[in-house]
């Protein structure tokens, strides 16, 4: 079946899943195939449960003569066909974002902004890769005024593919850093690969949102009309400058529109990081039209979830949970930031940074040598990545070790930094301290 039939068909039928578990009555199932599943094999089950149509790429799991088996040779590449159709259908302002870091949180903070005035499609959690930015898109209605979707990448030419289904008008590249670099090989295959947003904007006429003291950006983002932001500068006119005032422990950041009045925001974010975060949800909500007493309404309101840069207060510590997420760049600067915080008793449990490569040896033993500069009562390091390298701080090689350590020497009274790749599970520690 060609693309423009089955767009006829979901056009009846405007909900799409890949989950024969929730099955909405009416919904097309595609059954897409991983490691450790076969979608296909569910395609019954999931007409059984409410869907009106199941895609399917292997002819036996079909019934002959039922109509609602629709064959395509690729399940995956022919619901990503589907989104970039139906976006193309969709005449809406479309900004992409992608970066190192960073991107859910931008994310996040942008479509606070732009909801104060706009009808905005925006990517939920984190479903950034290859399958949840289509299932992103084919939730876009007539409803929607502007649309904001969050890209991720491990691997070259994965921003190529996504900017390509996603057609967007507009791309922010938060940062770029070193992270991933199994996939990438080097910090330069990373800087490549983001950019990868800017080459497709070139091609399309697209523009960006251009965060400025980056040069990284700036090196790679000639030739584009850009809406700079960044940190106010000497003789350079930025559409939206800003400055930390203080960080104790949630940012608060004053900013400041095409060199008009300055506005002082307080925000619910933890680390000097966020600046830039704040600044690019600042720049798009202003371009667009949004009133600046409601862009600081929209960043005061915002509550960061999903263990990205939480401050949790528990009976016993105050918890500052960042383990979404690392890479040697976050890494750092969620200690560089910790160091800053006033408190009198400061611990950090520190899960290894995955998907580094050859780098991994070198990248962790430079978070030791950075841990060894840092006034800290107590340090954890967890995971083998830690284990062997040239230093005396306390190595557990699961969280589950942690938990056992918790039970019998549970820290009192102590703000702890805890963050580490989402593999580590260190999200599961909070309850426990």
């Amino acid at each position: 079946m060609k693309t423009e039939q089955l767009y006829e068909i979901y056009k009846n039928h405007p909900v799409v899943t890949t989950d024969s578990r929730n099955c909405p009555a009416g919904s097309i199932f595609f059954a897409l195939k991983g490691q450790t599943f076969n979608g296909n094999a569910f395609a019954a089950k999931a007409l059984e449960q409410g869907c009106a149509y199941a895609v399917i790429d292997e002819k036996e799991f079909a019934v002959v003569n039922d109509e609602r088996y629709i064959l395509v040779e690729n399940v995956l590449e022919t619901m990503q066909n589907l989104a970039s159709w139906h976006r193309a259908q969709c005449a809406i302002p479309v900004l992409q974002i992608t970066g190192t870091n960073g991107k859910t949180t931008t994310k996040e903070l942008v479509a606070a902004v732009l909801q104060k005035k706009f009808r905005v499609l925006y990517t939920k959690g984190n479903l950034n890769n290859h399958i949840g930015v289509p299932l992103t898109l084919l939730q876009l209605t007539s409803e929607h005024e502007i649309a904001v979707v969050e890209t991720g990448a491990n691997h070259p030419g994965e921003i190529d593919l996504l900017s390509r289904i996603v057609q967007a008008d507009w791309g922010l590249i938060t940062n770029v850093g070193r992270a991933h670099l199994e996939g990438f090989g080097t910090f330069d295959g990373v800087v490549r690969t983001k950019g990868e947003l800017y080459d497709y904007l070139r091609e399309k006429g697209g523009r960006i949102f251009l965060h400025a003291d980056n040069e990284h950006l700036v090196n790679i983002s000639s030739g584009l009309e850009s809406v700079c932001y960044g940190l106010p500068s000497d003789g350079v006119h930025h559409f939206v400058e800003g400055r930390m005032v203080r960080c104790t422990p949630f940012l608060e950041a004053e900013w400041r529109v095409n060199g008009g009045t300055w506005h002082t925001t307080k925000t619910q974010l933890i680390g000097t990081y966020n600046l830039s975060n704040v600044l690019a949800a600042v720049a798009v909500g202003a371009h667009f039209g949004v009133v600046e007493q409601q862009i600081d309404e929209a960043l005061a309101g915002y509550a960061p979830g999903n263990n990205r840069s939480q401050f949790i207060k528990t009976e016993d510590n105050q918890l500052v949970v960042d383990a979404y997420n690392a890479n040697p760049t976050s890494m750092m600067a969620a200690l560089e930031n910790f160091e800053k915080m006033e408190a009198a008793h400061k611990m950090v449990i520190l899960g290894e940074m995955r998907e580094l490569g050859n780098d991994s040896a070198a990248e962790h033993q430079k978070i030791v040598e950075l841990l060894t500069t840092m006034r800290l009562e107590q340090v954890w390091l967890v995971g083998s990545s830690f284990v062997g390298l040239d230093h005396e701080f306390r190595c557990f090689n699961n969280v589950d070790e942690v938990k056992e350590a918790v039970e019998t020497e549970k820290p009192h009274d102590a703000t702890i930094l805890i963050k580490g790749s989402n593999g580590t599970r260190l999200y599961t520690l909070p309850p426990l301290l």
